[in-house]
C-alpha cells in the first residue's frame, strides 16, 4: 500500500507514538529510586527507555538484577505507576486534531501496545480515546506480543480491515518489524522514546517523521482527506 492514498485504517503504538506518558512514567520512576534511597534517574535518559518499559526502566534505574529482586522492583514500579497513570501524560502535538478528522470522515484507528490491559484500558479511556477507537490490542490480549504480527493481524480483524490497506506506526524496531510482517505499510516515528543505541534507519520502516505533526500530515494524505 503506498503512503500517498488509499488507506483503510491505521493503528499506532500507545507509548512514544500517540500518546507522551513519559512525563508520567519518569516521575513514578524517579520517586521511586528516592524512596529506595538511590539517586533519580536523567529525565532525558528515562524518556529515551519508556518504550522497553517497566522492564527496561527498572533495569535502567536499578542495574541487572536477579529474578526475584528485579521482579519485585517490577511490580512496585506497576503499583505505583497504575495510581498516577494520566496526571501529566497527553496526546503528542496535533495528533488529537488529527484523530478528529478521522472521526470525522469515519476512518478506523486503533492501538496495538505490548502495554498490559490493565494499563492500556484505564489510560485510554482517562484521555477519552478508548470509546472512539476501532481496536485496542494490549501486550496480554493475546499469548503473543510484538515484534510477533499477531496483535496487529488481531487488531485489523476487530476493525473489519485488511493488513494490505492498513498503516502501523511505531517507535520502535519491534513495531516495524510486527508492521512489516503483518504486511502493513510502516511508519517509524522517531520523535518518540528512541534510545542512542537504536538505529531507526535499520528498522526497515516505509517512511520515518521526525514530529508528531509531520505524522499528522502524512497520515492525513494517506487517508485521502
Amino acid at each position: 500500500m503506498s503512503l500517498n492514498g488509499g488507506a483503510a485504517a491505521v493503528f499506532f503504538d500507545l507509548d512514544g507514538t500517540l500518546i507522551d506518558t513519559a512525563p508520567d512514567m519518569i516521575a513514578v520512576l524517579q520517586q521511586m529510586q528516592k524512596d529506595l534511597g538511590d539517586d533519580p534517574v536523567d529525565y532525558d535518559l528515562g524518556r529515551s527507555h519508556v518504550s522497553n518499559g517497566s522492564q527496561g526502566l527498572v533495569r535502567l534505574a536499578f542495574g541487572e538484577l536477579d529474578d526475584e529482586p528485579r521482579l519485585a522492583l517490577q511490580q512496585d514500579y506497576l503499583d505505583r505507576y497504575s495510581n498516577k497513570l494520566c496526571e501529566e501524560t497527553s496526546l503528542f502535538p496535533g495528533l488529537a486534531e488529527m484523530l478528529d478528522e478521522f472521526d470525522r470522515h469515519d476512518r478506523p484507528w486503533g492501538v496495538v501496545t505490548n502495554k498490559p490491559a490493565f494499563l492500556t484500558e484505564p489510560l485510554m479511556s482517562a484521555l477519552g480515546l478508548k470509546p472512539r477507537s476501532s481496536a485496542i490490542v494490549s501486550g496480554d490480549t493475546l499469548s503473543v506480543r510484538k515484534p510477533d504480527p499477531g496483535p496487529l493481524l488481531h487488531a485489523c480483524d476487530l476493525a473489519g480491515v485488511e493488513p494490505a490497506n492498513t498503516i502501523y506506526v511505531g517507535d520502535a524496531a519491534r513495531d516495524i518489524e510486527a508492521g512489516r510482517s503483518a504486511g502493513m505499510a510502516t511508519v517509524g516515528a522517531l520523535y518518540g522514546y528512541v534510545t542512542a543505541e537504536d538505529d531507526p534507519d535499520g528498522w526497515g520502516a516505509d517512511t520515518l517523521v521526525r514530529s508528531s505533526p509531520e505524522l499528522a500530515s502524512l497520515l492525513i494524505k494517506a487517508f485521502n482527506l
